[in-house]
């Protein structure tokens, strides 16, 4: 699972910012993630409640937006969204898209007190 990876880096961004700004607990974190990242929400929030305890995150809540994934087709040019096993394009038929939106993992902001 590289999602342990991914919140292991995410809680060292949070930590050392959380330090630098004098936060002494951190009560919300908020992720952005793309449908097209292939990170899994339920498996972030293992990895998030997994590796908190005894870090400023202990108890924190995370919660995670979905952003939609968006393909264009390299051949027509049409957007279509992001289907799981889906790479043909509905208006030519094409296998070539491109993602253009969802890829993203972003950490959006985190409060604290």
């Amino acid at each position: 699972m590289h999602e342990f990876s991914l919140i292991c880096s995410l809680l060292e961004t949070v930590i050392e910012s959380a330090e630098k700004n004098g936060i002494k607990n951190v009560t919300r974190v908020k992720l952005i993630v793309g449908e097209c990242h292939g990170a899994l929400p339920e498996a972030l929030s293992f990895a998030f409640n997994s590796l908190c305890p005894d870090t400023v995150c202990h108890g924190a809540a995370l919660d995670i937006d979905i952003k939609e994934g968006v393909l264009l087709c390299t051949a027509c040019g049409h957007k279509f969204p992001y289907a799981v096993l889906q790479n043909m394009c509905p208006g030519c038929g094409s296998f070539n898209p491109e993602i253009i939106s969802g890829r993203e993992l972003l950490l959006e902001y985190f409060e604290g007190e």
